[in-house]
């Protein structure tokens, strides 16, 4: 590709990019060049989306899923900054031509922009996540609606980019990953418009942000049972971290954050505007429990024959391969104000307090009155503990510290909204905690 004007270096922190070909799209079963036959390709780390509870509604189907682990690839596909050029707007389509040039395009105004060629670069793998089903897409994500399931429907407007954000992992240890706002289009572009928040940087190099943004938070602490979670940023096309726009898509960016990057760690929460996800670590999901344990504890909490306080009958979580249809009729149900579990009934309604409303027959609380639900999905656990608590409203139950971090962890709702919500099915979360511990009675033998 020839451009006209002075190329300049490219910026140092607009990292590896690449445009995985369809060849190389499945990150769920490619080996690394180092890998012998039979072994496992190696793993960079695993994004979970929140809300789905180990599945999508709809069935985990190629790239659209509900988690996804990224590995290195077969041959690295990784671009890096090279040169930079001033040219004329109208020339912008003509200069962008060639499909086998990678390249971010930034428009000034109607007569100025600047093009940033990428070169190949073999240290490196990327991987872009977007709303798009095309090729070029290794993690195809939709809108999350509040209470779980996809947004869905022809008056269901998404708010997730098409080429929403692009992470890339070193190939070599300790396989660093690194988060970017955008990701390359099928003609390997990327397109900052007039209108999108652009600037030029102190040392003369070009960065911006994306429409509606992508918003990044490590915990404190890690993810374990210590976490606390940390503060939301944004991240920009060429992975510098910033403080929030005023609103999720205003044309002002935030401050320099100087001491931050955009490095992912165990934990860490990625926002694209309509759908969150959860970055786990290969070391962090080690100390995360399995199914099989999740699993041993579903059946020794039914081995204990929990009861009934009122009706007597022996309460038992449903098996996870029942999927969450209507409530088993042995399916415990809670007074999530109060945490005391009963079966199924149908009196103490105060429907003058709303539909939900019931008054628990053991302590005269009055609220929502609802099933409750394991959690499936063990990546979103801090710790394999019991599960002793449940998130209110939803009724999802999981183990103490798990409950109280999510609890206290404001999730991007809108253009400048937060709420805590449930990990495992969306739903805001309600009352003085979010969660309330659970009261279970044993049996009277």
């Amino acid at each position: 590709m020839v451009l006209e004007g002075n190329p300049e270096v490219g910026s140092p922190r607009t990292s590896d990019l690449g445009h995985p070909g369809s060849q190389d799209s499945c990150v769920l079963s490619s080996p690394g060049e180092d890998a012998q036959p039979g072994e496992e390709p190696i793993k960079y780390g695993e994004l979970i989306v929140l809300g789905y509870n180990g599945c999508l509604a709809s069935g985990d189907k190629g790239r659209r899923r509900s988690r996804l682990a990224l590995s290195r690839r077969p041959h690295a596909n990784g671009v890096k900054p090279d040169v930079m050029h001033h040219i004329s707007t109208p020339l912008v389509s003509k200069a962008l031509s060639n499909r086998g040039q990678h390249s971010i395009s930034y428009t000034l105004s109607r007569s100025h922009s600047v093009i940033v060629e990428y070169t190949h670069d073999s240290d490196t793998d990327m991987f872009q996540i977007g709303r798009s089903t095309e090729n070029m897409i290794d993690f195809v994500v939709t809108d999350t609606s509040p209470g779980g399931g996809a947004a869905e429907g022809p008056s269901a407007q998404s708010t997730i980019s098409r080429y929403a954000c692009r992470i890339l992992c070193d190939r070599r240890p300790p396989y660093t990953a690194r988060i970017y706002a955008a990701g390359f289009d099928a003609s390997s572009n990327i397109f900052l418009g007039e209108r999108a928040a652009k600037w030029r940087t102190p040392d003369g190099l070009m960065d911006g942000l994306t429409t509606n943004g992508v918003l990044v938070m490590h915990p404190a602490g890690g993810f374990s049972e210590d976490s606390a979670p940390g503060v939301w940023r944004e991240i920009s096309v060429c992975g510098n971290v910033y403080t929030l726009r005023d609103s999720r898509s205003a044309q002002q960016r935030g401050k320099l954050v100087e001491n931050e990057s955009n490095v992912l760690q165990d934990g860490s929460l990625i926002d694209l505007c309509g759908a969150t996800l959860l970055w786990r670590t290969p070391a962090g999901l080690l100390r995360a429990p399995t199914l099989k344990q999740l699993e041993a504890q579903r059946q020794e909490a039914n081995a204990a024959r929990p009861q009934c306080p009122v009706g007597l009958s022996t309460l038992a979580f449903p098996s996870p391969a029942r999927g969450r249809t209507a409530p088993d009729k042995q399916q415990p149900w809670v007074y999530v104000r109060c945490g005391h579990v009963h079966g199924y009934h149908g009196w103490g309604c105060r429907r003058e307090r709303g539909p939900q409303e019931r008054e628990c027959p053991l302590c005269r609380l009055v609220g929502p009155y609802v099933p409750l639900w394991l959690g499936q999905e063990a990546g979103l656990c801090l710790d394999p503990g019991p599960p002793s608590h449940a998130f209110a409203p939803c009724g999802h139950v999981c183990s103490e510290k798990t409950a109280r971090y999510w609890a206290q962890t404001p999730l991007p709702h809108g253009t400048h909204a937060f709420h805590a919500a449930c990990p495992f099915c969306g739903a805001w979360l309600t009352g003085e905690h979010g969660c309330v511990r659970l009261i279970f009675q044993g049996p009277l033998d």
